[in-house]
C-alpha cells in the first residue's frame, strides 16, 4: 500500500489564528473551505496541518489523516480486518473518496484519496 501524506487534524476554533501563528514558521494556507484549511509548506508540500472546526459529512472529526493511492483497497483491507468504521467509505463534493476508521488507541484516521 503506497502513502502519499501524513497530516495531524487539529481540532480548534480559531482559524485564522492559527493560520497566523503557524505563517510565522513558514506555512502558507493551501485549501480552505471555512470548516476545514490546510496549511503547507511551500518548500516541501507533503509537510502539511489541516485545522477543523467540525467535519462537513461525518458526525465526528479526524485526528490524523493519511492520503493513500487506492483508498478503495485500503478500505477493503480494514473491513477484512475487523476494524471499526466510523464513516463509510464515500465520494465527497470536495473531490476526495474517504472513509474513517477507529485505531487501536481510540484515535480516529481519516483514509483519503484524491479523485
Amino acid at each position: 500500500m503506497t502513502i502519499r501524506r501524513v497530516v495531524p487534524d487539529i481540532h480548534t476554533e480559531a482559524m485564522d489564528e492559527s493560520r497566523d501563528f503557524y505563517s510565522l514558521l513558514g506555512f502558507e494556507e493551501v485549501m480552505n473551505l471555512g470548516w476545514v484549511m490546510t496549511l503547507a509548506s511551500p518548500a516541501n508540500p507533503t509537510a502539511q496541518l489541516i485545522f477543523m472546526t467540525k467535519d462537513e459529512t461525518a458526525e465526528v472529526r479526524p485526528d490524523i489523516s493519511i492520503e493513500v493511492e487506492d483508498v478503495d483497497a485500503a478500505y477493503a483491507t480494514m473491513v477484512a480486518s475487523g476494524a471499526r468504521i466510523v464513516h463509510e467509505l464515500r465520494d465527497e463534493p470536495w473531490g476526495v473518496r474517504r472513509f474513517f476508521a477507529v485505531d487501536p488507541n481510540g484515535r480516529v484516521v481519516n483514509v483519503v484519496g484524491h479523485r
